[in-house]
């Protein structure tokens, strides 16, 4: 049975923003009458039992606090280490008399275990051997002040391990960016839900190994009547990602035909890919309408794609009445030979998966579709937005959903932790690595989505599936070494995978 590659994110299906973390805790302190510096010490006993597996030879830690819960949680860890005889040492980075509430409780509980603050200043020494950073939590705004930026420019100076509580001190727990600058570390703790930007743009290079305590929180704090929906967490093979088996009886004309459109004069490797990809993937037939040089090296790579040379708009109708998905888009090029095939699919009413000079030509033109999936990086995204890539990666999240409101269908915003937006909300998809940064992963995409569409499963499941599956396949690749993978590598494992996933048969990572 193939086994599928381990998930980066803690097994939870949801996430959530900063705000909806805030009302699950008030959830749990309001309606379900548990006090906060019980929620307290039981985070700080959370983050303290992961630095000892994670650093399990280590006997002195300095814990850099903030003035806030965050703080609180770090005084908790303070105390827990120093009853166990590790030598601790604390770094206020405001004073110590500024903390309040339960932040104000866990320090003085740590102060009786014999726990002693200093105050931080820039060029002071650090004696632990693991740091641990408690400076802010999920309530900033804005760029990290200057005098918050010196500690955590210390903190990733320092060449020690890190560990960070709840979330790296700088990072936008919404969407992954960096408010300036963010601590980097090893291992964080994070507690109650998920925060969201821990696991897209900035969030993962920062965050380190998850590990996610719930705290002990009954059900009814997440699934109770107003609780918080967050965004879904996608896990290839469980529910709603798994594939029922083929009966016995099937054929190929059960599974869709996928008709792959592009490959201007040298870019018919784009097609190729895709065609690949769908055939891989599971599509009864697959078809490829490109410029005629290419036919030759298409067939002698996957002799059962069937290709046609097309050189005009009229030529690519007969195919467009045979298929029942369309990719348009890679390597179709931006002249006039691809912008009349574009036209000719739009106008076709086919489903489409629109990837690559696709979503440029589309950036160009003023339409909106329920039956299409577009699948553009950051840079194809500030296209059809028209803004800078900048803004599309400051908030991911909000870029996903524009376009989705302003195109229709489903988006798949690639990227490390690429988000899903359609009828059915945001999700995120926690496969992928940086190996996959390299020519031909969107044209692999785009025909491992093709393919799922052909075999029936509706547009966002099919989008969800498939964006799962491509990174999935790409993180099997990956297991001999990342440097120098090729779109070209996820294809023996996109079947071995999608065979795996079959009704559930392979356990969820």
């Amino acid at each position: 049975m193939p086994r599928l590659p381990a998930s980066t994110a803690p097994p939870v299906d949801r996430l959530y923003s900063a705000a909806e973390t805030r009302e699950l805790d008030r959830r749990a302190i309001e309606e379900q009458r548990i006090p906060g510096i019980v929620l307290m010490r039981r985070a700080g006993g959370a983050a303290f039992d992961l630095l000892c597996r994670r650093w399990p030879a280590v006997r002195s830690i300095t814990v850099f606090c903030g003035r806030g819960n965050n703080a609180g949680d770090g005084y908790v860890i303070a105390g827990l280490a120093r009853s166990r005889g590790f030598e601790v040492q604390v770094l206020q980075v405001t004073a110590a008399a500024d903390l309040s509430g339960d932040a104000a409780r866990a320090r003085d509980w740590a102060a009786d275990e014999g726990v002693v603050s200093e105050s931080f200043h820039s060029g002071c020494a650090l004696r632990g051997e693991v740091l641990v950073d408690a400076l802010l939590g999920t309530g900033i705004k804005g760029e990290v002040r200057p005098e918050f930026a010196a500690a955590v420019a210390a903190i990733n100076d320092a060449g020690r391990p890190v560990l960070a509580v709840d979330l790296p001190s700088g990072l936008d727990a919404d969407t992954g960016t960096v408010l300036g600058c963010a601590v980097r570390a090893d291992a964080t703790a994070t507690f109650i839900g998920v925060k969201r930007g821990l696991l897209t743009g900035a969030g993962p290079d920062h965050a380190g190994e998850l590990d996610f305590a719930e705290l002990d929180l009954p059900d009814a704090v997440f699934d109770g009547p107003g609780a918080p929906r967050g965004l879904a967490l996608l896990t290839l093979g469980a529910g709603e990602l798994a594939l029922a088996p083929r009966a016995r009886s099937a054929h190929k004309g059960r599974f869709g035909h996928v008709l792959v459109v592009g490959g201007d004069l040298g870019m018919g490797g784009a097609v190729a890919m895709a065609a690949e990809a769908a055939l891989r993937s599971g599509a009864g037939l697959v078809s490829a309408a490109t410029r005629g040089a290419h036919i030759p090296a298409i067939l002698a790579r996957t002799p059962e794609v069937m290709v046609r040379g097309v050189e005009q708009r009229g030529e690519v109708l007969t195919l467009l009445d045979r298929a029942s998905v369309v990719v348009l888009g890679p390597g179709l090029g931006t002249a006039p030979w691809g912008e009349q095939l574009f036209d000719a699919v739009l106008e076709s009413r086919r489903p489409l998966v629109v990837d690559a000079d696709g979503l440029n030509l589309l950036a160009a033109r003023s339409a909106h579709r329920d039956d299409w999936v577009l699948t553009p990086h950051p840079g194809e995204a500030a296209r059809l937005l028209e803004c800078s890539r900048d803004a599309v990666n400051d908030d991911r999240f909000g870029a996903a959903k524009a376009l989705q409101e302003r195109y229709g269908g489903v988006i798949v915003l690639k990227g490390c932790g690429s988000i899903i937006a359609g009828p059915e909300g945001l999700m995120l998809s926690p496969y992928g690595n940086p190996g996959m940064a390299s020519g031909g992963m969107g044209d692999v995409l785009s025909g491992v989505i093709a393919a799922l569409l052909g075999q029936g499963l509706a547009a966002q499941r099919a989008t969800a599936l498939g964006v799962c599956l491509h990174g999935a396949a790409g993180d099997v690749a990956a297991a001999s070494g990342s440097i120098g993978l090729a779109a070209s590598d996820l294809a023996p494992h996109l079947r071995r995978l999608l065979d795996g996933i079959v009704d559930g048969r392979c356990p969820a990572p």
